[in-house]
């Protein structure tokens, strides 16, 4: 059994607990999510229930980091959530409320970094299960959640944190981090001596049934909850569904993989995804990743993100680039002013956009808004998008555009060797009116308090804009490089030599140096490419969600040497794959073809980024805006 730190009374003069039982339960819920927790049961409690805390993740580092900042003012805090009991939605699965989703995503949340969720038994804001019931048959007849509780001779909220404190102090966790959007709870954990040093948000668990729930709980408590007209829109539609795991996403697209090499031909001749692939990848949610969940989306985190962009990479390299920048296009536009994101999600959760700064175009300020006139180049996805975000320049002022595609002259330009399959077509306009709500300056939109961080309460979206499009190209280099490895490793073990002694090529000495080496490379990319998502992630743990320059240099550096040696895997490969592999039936020529159009982008051309990262890992400072 794990010890636990004892404390001394707070500074509330409660009377101090202590843990009487410690035992560890492993977790799992019904969507798969497992984790373990250290529950622990207490005596002495003000209130004399049977209050649990559970202990999740590495919660003891936590707290002793904790422990560390109260002398030194650093070290981490850990992060708690008060919940209070609700057997209908914990147990139930009742949509009334947003206890159960709550529930879980709080069990998430704290794993992930360390820390407590007090389970207190508090039915019912404390008036207890039969008379929450009663409530809800008043609420039935009109009255909202806070109404009904007078009516029935009850205050609007019974509970009492006096017990979690305890149960706190117990620990010696007087400053937390306190996973809520109840500004009460984090009141009454102040006045009893509880240090909370932040509050953090949960999502926002809209449905049909609980939209007067949540409504009367933001108008009436100020709980933060943004509850955007789309969100309800959605909700009332029954369009918002259940959120995937990373798990269960990244199932749907391992079955998808081989349909998408099916296809992979008909891709290139078409140069553009296939009807089907697109109508699949949009059944599947893909589209919803990085959508936050009040606009209807999953609100998923960026690990999830690039590893569906990888993974569709192991079937078609140009299915991945078109449908990672269409997923992060969508996350662009949650980034944008309310009235933009009315307008974008008004038809469901997945809007579809392109996007391309190069050129700039130019816009001129005209009553209303600016006409923008431009031709730019490389719009992935623009064949299957509704809108366009583009890049125009209104004096010292760089500008986002966003223009229905239906405005747009389309300019079927796009015939390559490699990534056929994207699209990545020319749009050209002139004079082409943009409503001044649609126009946004680029520094605004792309700065970490952007208007839709502001709106949702999603961590991602305080990233800079250039990290997630950064991921792309990487991702679907190391995906492509693993769809080759396999299809050598194939070959070499069924295919029998023409012109050896050998049956097998895997036979052959000099092959398995060859297979051993574009092994190791592959893995070289693997390393470094976790290396740049996993500063991502640890990013969004920091306020500002900002690199330094050193950072800066690290990731982008991290990913182009990944892209490297997943190249140099892919040329190897197919130079020991004999003449067979270059007729245009082959999947490693398309491998091969696609890889050096991927290490071509400017997210992944080796000399200008060895370049700055090298300044910056020297202290000297970006000589290029862009990096």
């Amino acid at each position: 059994m794990t010890a636990v730190v004892h404390a001394e009374p707070d500074s509330a003069g409660l009377p101090a607990a202590t843990v009487r039982s410690q035992v560890t339960v492993p977790l799992r819920f019904p969507d798969g999510f497992t984790t373990t927790a250290e529950v622990m049961t207490f005596r002495g409690l003000a209130d004399d229930k049977e209050h649990l805390l559970l202990a999740l993740g590495e919660w003891e580092q936590s707290l002793m980091g904790s422990l560390r900042g109260c002398v030194t003012g650093g070290g981490s805090v850990p992060l708690a959530r008060l919940h209070s009991e609700c057997m209908t939605g914990d147990v139930f699965g009742s949509e009334r409320c947003d206890c159960g989703p709550q529930l879980r995503e709080a069990v998430e949340e704290i794993a992930a970094v360390g820390g407590f969720l007090l389970y207190l038994r508090q039915e019912g804001r404390g008036i207890g299960l039969y008379s929450k019931l009663d409530a809800y048959s008043l609420q039935d007849a009109g009255l909202d959640t806070y109404e009904a509780n007078l009516a029935l001779g009850h205050g609007e909220d019974e509970r009492d944190y006096s017990a979690a404190v305890q149960m706190l102090d117990a620990l010696g966790a007087t400053r937390i981090r306190l996973l809520s959007n109840n500004p009460d709870k984090a009141a009454q954990l102040e006045a009893l001596g509880i240090d909370v040093v932040e509050q953090v948000p949960t999502g926002v668990h809209l449905s049909a049934a609980n939209l007067g729930y949540l409504t009367a709980k933001r108008d009436h408590t100020r709980h933060t909850l943004e509850l955007s007209q789309t969100a309800v829109r959605a909700s009332a539609d029954g369009d918002n569904g259940t959120t995937p795991t990373h798990a269960e996403m990244l199932q749907r697209i391992d079955e998808m993989v081989p349909r998408l090499r099916a296809r992979a031909e008909e891709t290139e001749r078409l140069r553009r995804l296939p009807e089907d692939t697109v109508a699949e990848l949009k059944d599947l949610g893909v589209f919803q990743i990085l959508v936050p969940r009040a606009a209807g989306g999953y609100g998923m985190g960026v690990e999830t993100y690039v590893e569906v962009v990888r993974r569709l990479a192991r079937g078609d390299a140009s299915t991945a680039w078109t449908a990672g920048h269409l997923i992060e296009h969508a996350w662009m536009l949650a980034r944008w002013p309310r009235p933009v994101q009315e307008e974008v999600f008004a038809n469901g959760p997945a809007p579809l956009a392109a996007a391309t700064s190069a050129p700039v175009g130019v816009a001129r300020k005209v009553s209303g808004g600016y006409a923008i006139t431009g031709h730019w180049s490389f719009a992935s996805g623009i064949m299957h998008s509704e809108w366009a975000l583009l890049a125009a320049q209104a004096g010292d002022v760089r500008l986002q555009c966003l223009v229905p595609v239906a405005g747009l002259e389309l300019l079927d330009v796009w015939d390559t060797d490699g990534l056929r399959g994207t699209g990545s077509n020319d749009l050209r306009a002139t004079e082409l009116f943009v409503p001044e709500y649609r126009a946004i300056d680029w520094s605004i939109l792309s700065a970490p308090d952007n208007p839709g961080s502001k709106i949702h309460s999603d961590p991602l979206l305080h990233t800079p804009m250039a990290t997630l499009l950064n991921l792309v190209a990487p991702a679907a280099a190391l995906g492509s490089a693993e769809y080759a490895i396999g299809l050598f490793q194939e070959r070499m073990l069924l295919r029998k030599e023409k012109n050896s002694i050998e049956n097998r090529q895997a036979e052959s000495p000099l092959a398995q140096a060859r297979f051993a080496n574009a092994y190791g490379l592959i893995a070289t990319a693997r390393l470094h490419w976790r290396e740049a998502v996993q500063m991502v992630a640890v990013s969004q743990e920091t306020p500002s969600r900002l690199f330094t320059d050193r950072q800066k240099a690290e990731y982008r550096l991290s990913l182009a040497l990944s892209g490297e040696a997943a190249q140099e895997a892919v040329r190897l490969i197919t130079a020991a794959s004999g003449g067979s592999a270059h007729r245009l039936s082959h999947p490693l020529q398309r491998i091969q073809r696609d890889m050096n159009v991927l290490l071509s982008h400017p997210t992944l051309s080796a000399d200008p980024i060895l370049e700055q990262a090298g300044r910056g890992l020297l202290g000297l400072g970006f000589t290029a805006s862009s990096f």
